[in-house]
C-alpha cells in the first residue's frame, strides 16, 4: 500500500512528502510529475491509501485529474492542493470527488492536519482496525469509531469548535472527518447525519 504524490513542481511534491513521512513515517511515499504515470506507478508499488494531487498537471487541467481519479479508486482518500485560492476552485473540486481541497499557501501544520485526518479516518487514536471501530450491531463498514463520535457529538448540539476541544484534535481536522462521514453514509448535513445514525442503531438509546 503507497500513498502518491502527483505534482510536476518537484520542490511542492518534496514538501508535500515531507509532510507525510511526518504523519506516516513509515509509508512508502510515490512522487508522480504526471497523472499518466499512475497505472504503472501503482503496478510496481502496489495499491494506493490516499492520493495528493496538484490541480494543475501536464496532462490534467481543473478538475478533470480529480474526476479521473475518482472515476478508477472510488474509495481511495483525495487530497487536492492548489496555488488558487480555495473560495475560486474548494466547492468545485469537492463536488468533483475531492475529500479535502487544500490552498498552497497554507502552512504545514494544516497540511498534515488534512492529511492526518484523512489517513486516520478509518482507525480510532489508538490505532485498531475498522472492525474493532464498527459499533455492535451495526453493519460492518458502516460506521467507523471516529464518526460514531461525530454523531455522538452533533446529537449532543456541538459545533465544530466544540468538537475539536472535545476529540482534542483541530477544528480544521473535524471539518475533513465530518465531509468524509457525509460522504460514507451519503448524506448532505448533520441533521440527515444523525437521522441516519438513530435509523441504523448508531447511537446509544440516551441520545
Amino acid at each position: 500500500m503507497s500513498i502518491y504524490v502527483i505534482d510536476d513542481h518537484p520542490l511542492m511534491r518534496d514538501a508535500v512528502s515531507m509532510v507525510l513521512r511526518r504523519v506516516r513515517p513509515a509509508a512508502n511515499i510515490v512522487e508522480l510529475d504526471r497523472l499518466s504515470r499512475l497505472s504503472s506507478a501503482i503496478g510496481k508499488h502496489g495499491a494506493p491509501t490516499l492520493f495528493c494531487l496538484d490541480l494543475n498537471l501536464p496532462d490534467a487541467n481543473g478538475c478533470s485529474g480529480v474526476v479521473s481519479l475518482r472515476e478508477e479508486f472510488s474509495d481511495v482518500p483525495l487530497a487536492v492542493y492548489s496555488a488558487s485560492p480555495a473560495e475560486d476552485m474548494e466547492q468545485l473540486c469537492l463536488a468533483s470527488g475531492a475529500d479535502v481541497y487544500i490552498d498552497k499557501a497554507t502552512g504545514s501544520s494544516r497540511l498534515a492536519d488534512s492529511l492526518r485526518a484523512l489517513l486516520s479516518e478509518d482507525t480510532d487514536a489508538d490505532g485498531d482496525g475498522d472492525e474493532a471501530d464498527v459499533p455492535a450491531g451495526a453493519a460492518p463498514g458502516k460506521l467507523t469509531k471516529r464518526q460514531v463520535q461525530l454523531v455522538e457529538c452533533i446529537a449532543r448540539g456541538y459545533g465544530n469548535r466544540e468538537i475539536a476541544e472535545h476529540l482534542q484534535v483541530s477544528e480544521h481536522t473535524i471539518k475533513v472527518h465530518m465531509y468524509r462521514l457525509f460522504k460514507r453514509i451519503g448524506v448532505t448535513s448533520r441533521t440527515q447525519a444523525l437521522h441516519y445514525a438513530r435509523t441504523n442503531g448508531l447511537l446509544p438509546s440516551k441520545h
